[in-house]
């Protein structure tokens, strides 16, 4: 069996792969440089769609587990949100394919430079633990579904959305918060995939080199992010939701 690409073009994919999951472990966003490289590699957008979400759960799975055996998610109690975002991802990307998503285009990069501008300017945003606005079961219920599913029929943003709802109303700290993001990102992208290949067709060796990718580029952000905490998060996720919305309305305006 061989790359559905060149085997040139696969390892600049599997290089595309590593540092968006650098950046995707600590800020979210990998998908800014992830889609774009699999259109250019020749891929129909909704082969890149599912390719993008196969070579993904590798990364967010990584950092998952990285930022779980640091302590700052406790697996066994995550499970029903992981759960949920599993199931509400795979619904979206059912729908991925059919529903008209130009209004959500358009809106998204007002929203995600609303983000950064949140991110970059409200005072006092750092590791430290909040009083919550919603119960774990309501956050559950509500939040996440909503991110998931759009992260299966769109995804770009996500990590931006569950961070924002993590630190706004589960009243987490960055370092925390990211943690969780990451968890959920990767039941989403589980999700994802298992729609995806009931209804088109990744490119399975391309994606699984991509994965291994995101994983070394995923254990090592994860790394620089425990270490540093939201010193090194926090303008990162001001800067890749700034350049995500700049690229969707560049996409928009074309």
């Amino acid at each position: 069996m061989t790359f559905e690409v060149a085997l040139q073009v696969a390892a600049l994919l599997a290089l595309a792969a590593f540092v968006a999951g650098f950046i995707d472990s600590i800020a979210g966003g990998g998908g800014l440089i992830t889609v774009p490289v699999l259109l250019l590699a020749g891929a129909d957008p909704v082969t890149a769609l599912a390719t993008n979400k196969l070579q993904g759960l590798f990364g967010a799975g990584a950092a998952a587990v990285s930022y779980a055996r640091a302590g700052q998610v406790d697996l066994r109690r995550q499970w029903r949100a992981a759960l949920v975002a599993c199931g509400a991802a795979a619904c979206g990307a059912l729908l991925a394919s059919s529903l008209p998503t130009g209004v959500i285009r358009i809106g998204l990069p007002v929203v995600l430079i609303a983000i950064a501008a949140f991110f970059a300017l409200k005072p006092g945003l750092d590791d430290t633990d909040r009083a919550a606005r919603l119960r774990p079961a309501a956050f559950t219920a509500t939040v996440v579904p909503l991110v998931a599913f759009y992260d299966g029929l769109i995804g770009p943003g996500t990590g931006s959305f569950l961070m924002l709802g993590f630190v706004m109303l589960a009243g987490f700290g960055i370092l925390r918060a990211t943690a969780h993001s990451k968890l959920l990102n990767f039941a989403s992208n589980v999700g994802g995939i298992a729609a995806f290949a009931a209804v088109a067709t990744p490119w399975w060796l391309t994606g699984l080199a991509m994965g291994a990718a995101q994983m070394a580029g995923a254990a090592l952000g994860a790394r620089l992010a425990l270490r540093i905490g939201a010193g090194l998060i926090k303008p990162l996720l001001v800067i890749t939701s700034t350049a995500l919305a700049l690229r969707l309305l560049w996409d928009a305006w074309g």
